[in-house]
């Protein structure tokens, strides 16, 4: 008895500073030089809920523009420019932002960018995405988005619907 005791402490041990010490791995946003928005597709047929959660270790504040596109893998995509406005407190530190955004219908949503354009900065956490025909999709930033480029994720297989 002591024996199996002795024996499996290590391993007890070993486990439990194995896990503790795990990390989740999240792929890091990207730059998307050649993205092309599809402005005339924004029809108005479908509805989604953007929610945008601003980190706390942003900027108090942004007087930047803000324009956000999302689409599926099959060339669908919902255009939103100019989401900011400075006049109501839009992207203030430790704050969320929902919108209502009226586009075209989508498959399930597999890509996201965002586009600032400004001289304040702003460090989105997280941007969450849901529609009546898409499930719910969270695409996590935690890290300030460069000015003047598309910034994102494309989790669409091949990646080639963001670039389209």
């Amino acid at each position: 008895m002591i024996r199996a005791v002795i024996f499996s402490l290590p391993l007890l041990f070993f486990f439990f500073f194995a896990l503790t010490d795990a990390k989740r791995i999240l792929p890091l946003p990207q730059p998307l030089k050649s993205f092309k928005i599809n402005a005339t597709q924004n029809v108005g047929s479908c509805s989604y809920t953007v929610s945008i959660r601003t980190s706390c270790s942003s900027t108090s504040y942004t007087r930047d523009q803000i324009s956000l596109a999302f689409g599926d893998a099959y060339g669908n995509q919902v255009y939103a420019p100019r989401i900011d406005d400075p006049y109501s407190r839009t992207f203030e530190r430790c704050s969320t932002d929902t919108y209502q955004i009226t586009g075209p219908c989508t498959y399930q949503v597999c890509y996201l960018y965002l586009y600032r354009s400004g001289y304040d900065g702003w460090k989105p956490e997280s941007v969450t995405v849901s529609g009546y025909y898409t499930r719910s999709i969270t695409f996590y930033y935690n890290t300030f988005i460069p000015s003047g480029i598309w910034y994102g994720f494309n989790y669409c297989n091949g990646g080639a619907s963001a670039s389209a």
